[in-house]
């Protein structure tokens, strides 16, 4: 059975939920916050169909900072990032096919002086100078050199002083433990390389982090891995985003139901699933002027949400007629 019950819907999906229809074609559906894909690379991708397919917002996670300058940036899908990866020289994705050049910054020293070749402040104040919301660190030791204890401390601090968070790229044994002991606020996957003990896992949620999930993007060993990972860190009171990676294979531009019910199936459900994609992180405040709609009645159970909101689109606000 459907149904657009306002108070079955929002015990199924949260407050944010609500019946609407569309002032113009009278069409009947869901309006829901905007929904945001926390880890994309837009150097990879056309980004033009999001806003059909759902997703009003963005984080891309490693690109040319100068390109992401250069965007519109009232647009949608409204883009946030991090611009360029930070890394160790001759660090993770240094050498890359799908990794130009311009997207990697080498981080040979602690320097604390601005303009210093290769130091941490310099590398993290670039960043913050092309208007990044977020610095990306890589820390993946199964594909090359990481940084250092010291220089990791000094990147981070640098984002501190800039009062921005830092995203981790973990991969490999030890990598996810540096991160969270460092103070990275957010990490770019679930932890895919390794079981972390249930202590590191409180210690993440306890530290207040975040974990982007890209689930779909993993091959099948990994990918049980990083579920096994998300659903302890979720159980435990973590904080999930919803992102994919796009960009890193062949994705559906717009809404995953494949995530999301990878997800659903690691124990984020209803609610709090709608909660990973209307996050509206790196931003304090969600997007202005458009809200997601999904045409037709609501599912009744939790296990119908993945693909129901496969159907999404993004409209203008004032086009919804909320009930």
């Amino acid at each position: 059975m459907l149904h657009l019950d306002p108070f079955a819907l929002r015990e199924l999906l949260g407050s944010d939920a609500s019946p609407a229809r569309r002032a113009i074609t009278g069409e009947q559906g869901v309006a829901l916050p905007p929904l945001v894909n926390h880890h994309v690379h837009l150097h990879l991708f056309d980004p033009a169909p999001l806003a059909e397919h759902g997703i009003a917002g963005v984080v891309d996670l490693g690109g040319d900072p100068v390109a992401l300058a250069r965007r519109h940036a009232d647009g949608i899908p409204r883009v946030a990032y991090a611009g360029a990866f930070l890394t160790a020289p001759g660090g993770y994705p240094i050498g890359r096919s799908w990794a130009p050049d311009a997207i990697s910054r080498e981080v040979r020293s602690t320097s604390t002086l601005a303009g210093a070749p290769g130091g941490a402040r310099t590398a993290v104040d670039e960043q913050a100078g092309f208007g990044a919301s977020v610095i990306k660190l890589s820390l993946n030791a199964a594909a090359g050199p990481v940084f250092d204890d010291d220089v990791l401390t000094a990147v981070v601090a640098a984002a501190r002083e800039h009062r921005l968070p830092v995203v981790a790229h973990v991969e490999g044994e030890g990598m996810a433990a540096r991160a969270i002991a460092a103070g990275a606020d957010v990490l770019a996957h679930a932890p895919f390389s390794e079981r972390l003990d249930d202590d590191l896992v409180a210690a993440a949620v306890a530290h207040g982090q975040r974990w982007i999930s890209t689930l779909c993007i993993h091959r099948p060993g990994d990918r049980e891995l990083a579920a096994d990972n998300m659903a302890r860190f979720a159980a435990a009171g973590g904080r999930v985003l919803y992102g994919t990676d796009i960009g890193n294979g062949d994705q559906p531009i717009g809404v995953n139901a494949d995530e999301l019910a990878l997800l659903d199936a690691a124990g984020v459900h209803g609610a709090a699933l709608l909660a990973t994609l209307t996050d509206p992180w790196p931003r304090d405040e969600r997007i202005d002027g458009v809200l997601t709609f999904v045409s037709g009645p609501a599912p009744t159970d939790e296990a119908h949400v993945p693909a129901w909101l496969a159907g999404a689109t993004v409209v203008p606000e004032e086009e919804l007629i909320r009930e």
